[in-house]
């Protein structure tokens, strides 16, 4: 009884994620390989209409593995992926895993100063990257500014039409994609066809060895790099296996980006633990997305709020057969109630709201999409062998009782080892196996959690705590608000104020400032209502949707 006092979400078996067994330690790369031996013949993965099977992208990343192989990387060097959503990134990442690299994934639109700093504090000394102009961008020209000044030995250099359909090929150019050829650089395709397969691969200590350095922001400062080892991440998608369920007959849309480590864990590695299709997207683009998941009957879809807004505002989205869609989870930030309520009227789909972080590879709540109550506004109980609790802000060491509010902290085979070469910053979040997630949380008598807000976004008015997430979820509510951004701004009389950015979902029809303020105050205490309201085209985003309220607090003049 004192464990369920504790732990109240042992109550209830919910989707049956408290009684899984513990997943067998191997190397990441087994989630593959294990599938091809499987299901050899079965496509594994879907690439703007030409297909690869599990077999296929067996051999082609032990292709890889055999060309860095033969380019002098060793067991533990760090191998770099800078590039969107192609074959090339799935080959790779498999690639390097089974010649016992590390993969550091990089965001394909990161700019000089924020890849250098990537690459130079992991020492990577080989980079994969995308040679192609699409559409206007050239996703190679920040490695190109900083790499003078990197010790690179080997850049490869992976077209975006490499490997698209024959038909498509010579078409390319029409629709803005052109290859660039590149200084300095080795062909990807040349490279895997002029190696054999990888004959043994690198042996894997699953617990202690580091297969992705994962960098994130974290709670303050600087990038840094979390160290997730192959148990980390087997375990999560393993387990997202179970939980959700999925099997060999599901196909995943890949439209989250790959090198975060939602899209990574929820996307990617999930579908091929469970020999799944996966149908891999460059970008959102919303007309493509509904498209895609009408003509090939898409069953999963793992997204962020943005994007599930996106297709309620499309105004002919009923026009689309999206019944498909079995399952969805949002994660990256808050799901809005109202967008989900929409978005299942539209679709019939089941969408619930999930949580995770990089360090934690990523998975540690999900509301149960089978068996089990959805709670709206909660991220769900903890994850399959899964521990949480909530701490006081001001003293870590004190658990708080359920219904108070302090900081998650989180325990389980997902949790990072630590921070690359970064030994204090690790002790700040990691203690006795407990993840310190920087977000402020807290727990109802079923277990299950609810974010309130980052620790370093709460706006402190006249000594009040307010939460953004709560003043944007009463924003959702108008009728005329598409999307909402909450920030604190600087106030003479309270120290701090609310002010919310507003995009509306149609232009011409402006509710005024005062009629927005007054709209929340009806539904919110007066210090929590915003003091500003300004109308923006758009809101500023990370590449899964986040709202970059970082962004936002900049665009207001802040007091000298």
């Amino acid at each position: 009884m004192q464990e369920l006092a504790e732990h109240p979400w042992l109550k209830s078996q919910l989707d049956g994620r408290y009684s899984l067994p513990t997943p067998e330690q191997r190397p990441l790369y087994a989630l593959l390989t294990d599938s091809a031996k499987l299901h050899p013949d079965r496509v594994c993965l879907h690439y703007q209409g030409r297909n690869f099977t599990y077999a296929q992208v067996d051999e082609i990343s032990s292709r890889f593995a055999s060309a860095l192989v033969s380019l002098g990387v060793k067991k533990g060097d760090r191998v770099a992926i800078f590039m969107p959503n192609i074959p090339q990134l799935t080959f790779a990442y498999f690639g390097i895993l089974k010649m016992g690299g590390v993969v550091v994934m990089c965001n394909p639109v990161y700019k000089e100063r924020e890849l250098e700093h990537q690459l130079s504090d992991s020492g990577a000394e080989v980079v994969v990257a995308t040679r192609t102009v699409a559409k206007g961008l050239d996703l190679f020209a920040s490695l190109e500014a900083c790499r003078g000044r990197l010790h690179l030995r080997h850049v490869i250099a992976a077209g975006i039409p490499d490997y698209l359909p024959a038909f498509k090929r010579p078409l390319a150019g029409l629709v803005g994609v052109k290859d660039v050829p590149r200084a300095d650089t080795l062909d990807f395709v040349k490279l895997v066809e002029s190696h054999p397969p990888l004959a043994q691969f690198a042996q894997a200590d699953p617990a202690n060895d580091v297969a992705v350095l994962q960098y994130t922001g974290g709670t303050t400062g600087v990038a840094k790099g979390a160290m997730l080892t192959h148990y980390n991440l087997v375990s999560n998608a393993v387990y997202c296996v179970h939980t959700f369920p999925v099997s060999e007959a599901d196909v995943s849309l890949c439209v989250l980006p790959l090198f975060h480590i939602y899209g990574m864990t929820a996307t990617m590695n999930m579908a091929l633990a469970a020999g799944a299709t996966i149908v891999l997207l460059p970008s959102f683009h919303v007309d493509e997305v509904v498209k895609t998941i009408q003509k090939l009957k898409v069953t999963l879809f793992m997204g962020a709020p943005a994007m599930y807004i996106a297709i309620n505002s499309k105004p002919n989205a009923k026009s689309f057969n999206l019944r498909s869609v079995r399952a969805c989870v949002s994660g990256g930030s808050a799901l809005p109630p109202a967008v989900r309520k929409k978005f299942m009227e539209l679709t019939g789909g089941n969408l619930v709201e999930g949580y995770g972080l990089s360090e934690t590879s990523p998975v540690t709540h999900v509301n149960p999409l089978r068996g089990g109550v959805v709670k709206e506004g909660s991220i769900g109980p903890p994850f399959c062998a899964t521990d949480a609790k909530i701490v006081d802000i001001d003293d870590r060491d004190r658990t708080l009782p359920m219904g108070e509010t302090g900081e998650l902290a989180v325990k389980g085979p997902q949790v990072m080892k630590g921070y690359w070469r970064q030994d204090e910053e690790t002790k700040k979040v990691l203690k006795d196996g407990w993840f310190l997630t920087g977000d402020i949380a807290k727990m109802d008598a079923d277990g299950y959690f609810y974010i309130v807000d980052r620790k370093k976004d709460m706006v402190n008015v006249g000594g009040f705590k307010v939460y953004p997430r709560e003043v944007e979820d009463v924003l959702f509510e108008h009728p005329d608000i598409k999307e909402a951004g909450v920030v604190g701004i600087p106030d003479d009389f309270s120290g701090e104020a609310v002010k919310a950015f507003v995009v509306l979902k149609d232009p011409s029809k402006k509710p005024t400032e005062q009629e927005v303020i007054d709209f929340c105050q009806k539904r919110l205490a007066k210090f929590k209502a915003p003091k500003k309201v300004e109308f923006v085209n758009e809101l500023p985003k990370t590449l899964i949707g986040k709202v970059l309220r970082r962004k936002l607090r900049e665009l207001t003049p802040q007091r000298s």
